[in-house]
């Protein structure tokens, strides 16, 4: 199961943490940041399946695949960006990670425009 593996490459790297910190503190977040690829990488196959499923999806409904595309990309945007602000937290610069989490929030709402835009639409065509 690959939560095990999340779940033991989490606990491995705190005790590596807390160990490391004791003697060269500078040298936490490159364990931090060691840690959260691997965590990563193993994220990453999940969500080529999850992608693979919702193109199947998409093909048997009306659904636009560029829609989906954007919805993919909002949702990658989104990951990432939660990444950025935990390694920011985690080397106590909080002042840096909220100006990365406002940013990200502004991309993903500018980018859902043009879906908001074709829901509106749906809806006015709907209403009498």
């Amino acid at each position: 199961m690959d939560i095990i593996k999340i779940i033991g490459i989490g606990l491995i790297s705190l005790i590596i943490i807390v160990i490391v910190r004791q003697y060269k503190p500078e040298f936490t977040l490159y364990v931090s940041l060691l840690a959260g690829a691997l965590i990563l990488v193993f994220a990453l196959d999940k969500i080529g399946g999850i992608i693979d499923l919702l193109k199947s999806l998409a093909s048997k409904t009306a659904i636009n695949n560029e829609f989906l595309v954007l919805l993919i990309k909002i949702t990658g945007i989104a990951f990432l960006t939660e990444f950025a602000v935990s390694i920011c937290k985690d080397s106590g610069e909080s002042a840096i990670a909220s100006k990365i989490d406002m940013g990200g929030k502004v991309i993903i709402v500018s980018m859902s425009i043009p879906i908001i835009s074709s829901l509106l639409e749906t809806v006015i065509e709907i209403l009498p």
